[in-house]
């Protein structure tokens, strides 16, 4: 195996172990600690936990498990991967490259506004003026997002420490902080779950997230669940982001590929149910809606810190401390899935990878996309135009990858792997391992991934574009 540091060199993973850490870290992100609470506190809990769960394993594993070995098998990032597997789904490459681009533009955004509330119950714990100081959390969250000269600050210092970390390579730099960071944020996780689960109350949330009630599958309710399920679980594991395939580019040959593929989506789901008892428990110990949305992470949960007294601050910094490490390094996993097709076009091109100037690209367009989010207020300056019809520039780039790019990316996966170019993977997959789950895989590739990623699709874009419509919300329950 190469080990080297080398800005100039395409890179490697020096271990099996670093190649875990870093995928389950571009997996873990906001959309765990954010978007699973409050996406299964508006879907009935349990009946969101068991359908999630099944588009996991029938899913979710057969195209982590595709990326990694496409990546692996290929050595090259998504657009080098899909053009050299089949030339026809060079486009799904291109759909793969574009995607970390645009969910870095409001990714850093969030991130800002996450190292905001950090520093905030820092504060508060040593009686500092740069503290929250009591202020009721709505207004502290829009004291945030309302005034671009407190939004763009942070979002640099989150852009900037995430630069700094991938600029350093893929040993030195992604590698040695997720083998880090990650371990600490389970070790984070289970902690507030246990203190947020003693809450008195908390019970109430501890029965909603795993007491069997289908109350919610009524009519045409399954289809809502069912929906929101799977965009979480798409979103969540962070599947045609450009970041797996690449993350699998940099595996060593005598890894068990298959072992990984099982193992990212796992942790993925572990941090998702303890994101959810941290907050949830929370949430009902505090008498507030766990169907309150997205205003969950920022608004309602800082209530709760605040309504413990002096150990609120402490107990804040700590979730804050794990959401900051989530969000972190799922940017670094962004970030890297667009700076490998650079690197990876200039060694074709017989040119040195040049690494920072690659890292200064991604900043570069980052902060273009940045910018209009922050300028934007997350929506809230009317004035400002936004394209396509959204309310928001977060919509924007949040439609541009999650709503179409990211489920038509994996649709045509499925589509090449499970038809056009059947077994592809298989003698990669085995090279490593005895791939007991090759007939699982292979059928799932070819039956189920491609109906389900087009119901996702239709889904992701109808919610975008048609979401006040009757005949969907109609549709939806």
């Amino acid at each position: 195996m190469t080990t080297t540091n080398d800005p100039n060199a395409r890179g490697s993973f020096a271990s099996g172990f670093g190649f875990l850490m870093a995928s389950v870290g571009a997996a873990v992100g906001l959309g765990n600690l954010w978007g699973f609470p409050y996406k299964m506190g508006t879907n009935g809990g349990f009946a969101f936990i068991l359908i999630y769960l099944i588009l996991i394993v029938f899913l979710g594993f057969p195209l982590m498990l595709s990326e990694i070995a496409l990546g692996r098998k290929t050595r090259k990032s998504a657009i080098g991967a899909f053009h050299e597997a089949d030339p026809r789904f060079t486009i799904a490459g291109v759909f793969e490259t574009l995607v970390p681009f645009f969910l870095l533009c409001f990714y850093c955004v969030l991130g800002g506004i996450v190292t905001r509330c950090l520093i905030g119950n820092l504060g508060d714990i040593f009686g500092a003026s740069w503290g929250i100081n009591g202020k009721y959390s709505a207004s502290f969250y829009n004291g945030v997002i309302m005034h671009p000269g407190v939004s763009i600050p942070w979002m640099l210092i989150f852009l900037a420490v995430t630069s700094f970390i991938v600029i350093r390579g893929v040993q030195g730099g992604i590698e040695k902080f997720a083998s880090i960071a990650m371990p600490c944020l389970f070790v984070l996780l289970i902690f507030t779950a246990v203190r947020c689960c003693s809450l008195p109350g908390a019970a109430n949330g501890i029965e909603f997230m795993f007491k069997p009630d289908f109350s919610v599958f009524k009519g045409t309710g399954w289809f809502r669940v069912f929906a929101n399920a799977g965009a979480q679980m798409f979103f969540s594991l962070s599947l045609a982001a450009g970041c797996i395939i690449t993350f699998g580019s940099y595996l060593d040959k005598d890894d068990n590929v298959e072992r990984q593929g099982f193992m990212v989506p796992i942790l993925d789901t572990i941090a998702a149910l303890l994101a959810g008892m941290c907050v949830l428990p929370a949430v009902f110990a505090a008498g507030i809606e766990p169907s309150s949305g997205p205003g969950l992470l920022f608004v309602s949960l800082q209530r709760v810190f605040q309504s413990m007294g002096k150990s609120g601050p402490v107990f804040g910094f700590v979730f804050y401390l794990l959401v900051f490490i989530a969000a972190l390094t799922s940017s670094i996993g962004m970030m890297e899935g667009g700076i490998s097709v650079l690197n990876d076009s200039r060694l074709k091109k017989g040119k040195p990878a040049n690494r920072p100037l690659n890292t200064a690209i991604a900043i570069g367009t980052t902060l273009i996309g940045g910018l209009l989010v922050a300028i934007d207020q997350l929506g809230e300056n009317a004035s400002f135009w936004k394209p396509f019809g959204q309310p928001s520039w977060l919509n924007v780039f949040d439609l541009l990858s999650e709503g179409i790019l990211m489920p038509l990316g994996c649709l045509l996966m499925a589509v090449m792997l499970g038809w056009t170019r059947r077994h592809y993977l298989d003698d990669e997959i085995e090279q490593g391992s005895q791939y007991r789950t090759k007939p699982f895989v292979n059928f799932c590739l070819r039956w189920i991934a491609p109906v389900l990623m087009a119901f996702i699709l239709f889904i992701q874009i109808s919610t975008f574009f048609f979401s006040d419509t009757a005949w969907f919300k109609n549709l939806i329950g």
